[in-house]
Protein backbone atom coordinates (compact mmCIF):
# COMPACT_ATOMS: atom_id res chain seq x y z
CA UNK A 1 0.00 0.00 0.00
CA UNK A 2 1.12 3.85 -0.64
CA UNK A 3 0.76 6.47 1.67
CA UNK A 4 -2.45 7.43 0.81
CA UNK A 5 -3.94 3.65 1.54
CA UNK A 6 -4.83 3.36 -2.34
CA UNK A 7 -2.95 0.22 -3.74
CA UNK A 8 0.22 0.74 -5.62
CA UNK A 9 -0.59 0.68 -9.87
CA UNK A 10 1.07 -2.65 -11.15
CA UNK A 11 -0.10 -2.45 -14.49
CA UNK A 12 -1.10 0.47 -16.97
CA UNK A 13 -4.26 -0.58 -17.16
CA UNK A 14 -5.03 0.41 -14.16
CA UNK A 15 -3.96 4.42 -14.68
CA UNK A 16 -7.17 6.73 -15.26
CA UNK A 17 -6.12 8.20 -18.29
CA UNK A 18 -5.23 5.03 -19.90
CA UNK A 19 -8.77 3.22 -19.07
CA UNK A 20 -10.21 6.41 -20.79
CA UNK A 21 -8.04 6.42 -23.51
CA UNK A 22 -8.66 3.06 -24.51
CA UNK A 23 -12.81 3.38 -23.94
CA UNK A 24 -12.55 6.55 -26.02
CA UNK A 25 -10.66 4.40 -28.60
CA UNK A 26 -13.46 1.85 -28.51
CA UNK A 27 -16.15 4.50 -28.95
CA UNK A 28 -14.11 6.09 -32.11
CA UNK A 29 -13.92 2.67 -33.27
CA UNK A 30 -17.87 1.90 -33.58
CA UNK A 31 -18.66 5.35 -34.76
CA UNK A 32 -16.46 5.14 -37.52
CA UNK A 33 -18.16 2.02 -38.57
CA UNK A 34 -20.55 4.65 -39.99
CA UNK A 35 -18.11 7.04 -41.87
CA UNK A 36 -18.39 6.03 -45.42
CA UNK A 37 -16.82 4.41 -47.69
CA UNK A 38 -14.63 6.50 -49.37
CA UNK A 39 -13.00 7.64 -45.74
CA UNK A 40 -11.52 4.35 -45.10
CA UNK A 41 -8.24 4.47 -45.76
CA UNK A 42 -8.14 8.27 -44.86
CA UNK A 43 -10.17 9.60 -42.29
CA UNK A 44 -11.75 6.11 -40.53
CA UNK A 45 -8.30 4.51 -40.34
CA UNK A 46 -6.67 7.54 -39.13
CA UNK A 47 -8.76 8.40 -36.25
CA UNK A 48 -8.51 4.86 -35.77
CA UNK A 49 -4.84 4.41 -35.53
CA UNK A 50 -4.20 8.00 -33.29
CA UNK A 51 -6.70 7.00 -30.81
CA UNK A 52 -5.12 3.39 -30.26
CA UNK A 53 -2.15 4.79 -30.64
CA UNK A 54 -2.44 6.88 -27.16
CA UNK A 55 -3.33 3.74 -25.02
CA UNK A 56 -0.33 1.53 -26.77
CA UNK A 57 2.44 4.38 -26.43
CA UNK A 58 0.87 4.82 -22.74
CA UNK A 59 1.63 0.90 -22.73
CA UNK A 60 5.06 1.17 -23.66
CA UNK A 61 5.95 4.18 -21.43
CA UNK A 62 4.77 2.01 -18.40
CA UNK A 63 7.70 -0.16 -19.18
CA UNK A 64 10.23 1.80 -19.80
CA UNK A 65 9.95 3.96 -16.01
CA UNK A 66 13.77 2.34 -15.56
CA UNK A 67 14.50 5.45 -17.56
CA UNK A 68 13.19 8.96 -17.20
CA UNK A 69 13.80 10.23 -20.33
CA UNK A 70 12.65 7.47 -22.31
CA UNK A 71 9.09 7.40 -20.10
CA UNK A 72 9.07 11.24 -21.26
CA UNK A 73 9.78 10.67 -24.49
CA UNK A 74 6.78 8.11 -24.81
CA UNK A 75 4.39 9.87 -22.76
CA UNK A 76 5.48 13.34 -25.22
CA UNK A 77 4.46 10.57 -28.09
CA UNK A 78 0.88 9.67 -26.20
CA UNK A 79 0.08 13.67 -25.73
CA UNK A 80 0.50 14.25 -29.67
CA UNK A 81 -1.62 11.35 -30.83
CA UNK A 82 -3.75 12.32 -28.25
CA UNK A 83 -4.02 15.89 -29.84
CA UNK A 84 -3.70 14.31 -33.21
CA UNK A 85 -7.08 11.99 -32.64
CA UNK A 86 -8.85 15.49 -31.51
CA UNK A 87 -8.11 17.03 -34.71
CA UNK A 88 -9.25 13.82 -36.28
CA UNK A 89 -12.68 14.55 -34.38
CA UNK A 90 -13.18 17.69 -35.67
CA UNK A 91 -13.04 17.07 -39.28
CA UNK A 92 -15.58 14.13 -38.46
CA UNK A 93 -18.41 16.07 -37.12
CA UNK A 94 -17.31 19.45 -39.91
CA UNK A 95 -17.89 16.43 -42.22
CA UNK A 96 -21.19 15.43 -40.85
CA UNK A 97 -19.88 11.81 -39.89
CA UNK A 98 -20.42 12.38 -36.37
CA UNK A 99 -22.88 13.67 -34.19
CA UNK A 100 -21.74 16.93 -32.81
CA UNK A 101 -22.44 16.08 -28.91
CA UNK A 102 -20.28 13.02 -29.67
CA UNK A 103 -17.44 14.31 -31.03
CA UNK A 104 -17.72 17.20 -28.49
CA UNK A 105 -17.71 14.66 -25.53
CA UNK A 106 -14.99 12.55 -26.60
CA UNK A 107 -13.00 15.66 -27.70
CA UNK A 108 -13.26 16.23 -24.02
CA UNK A 109 -11.91 13.04 -22.86
CA UNK A 110 -8.80 13.92 -25.09
CA UNK A 111 -8.62 16.84 -23.25
CA UNK A 112 -8.70 15.03 -19.82
CA UNK A 113 -6.26 12.48 -21.02
CA UNK A 114 -3.98 15.09 -21.99
CA UNK A 115 -4.34 16.99 -18.88
CA UNK A 116 -3.23 13.45 -17.30
CA UNK A 117 -0.25 12.87 -19.49
CA UNK A 118 1.04 16.81 -19.43
CA UNK A 119 0.66 15.88 -15.56
CA UNK A 120 2.97 12.95 -15.74
CA UNK A 121 5.62 14.43 -18.37
CA UNK A 122 5.88 17.74 -15.65
CA UNK A 123 6.21 15.17 -12.78
CA UNK A 124 7.68 12.07 -13.75
CA UNK A 125 9.61 10.90 -10.84
CA UNK A 126 6.31 9.62 -8.91
CA UNK A 127 5.33 7.23 -11.94
CA UNK A 128 9.29 6.15 -12.42
CA UNK A 129 10.54 2.74 -11.04
CA UNK A 130 12.91 3.07 -7.52
CA UNK A 131 16.32 1.43 -8.31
Amino acid sequence: MEKNNKPAIKDHKELEIYKKAFDAAMEIFHLSKKFPVEERYSLTDQIRRSSRSVCANLAEAWRKRRYKAAFIAKLNECEAEAAETQTWLEFAVKCNYMDIEDGRRLYGIYNQVLAGLVSMINNPTPWLMKR
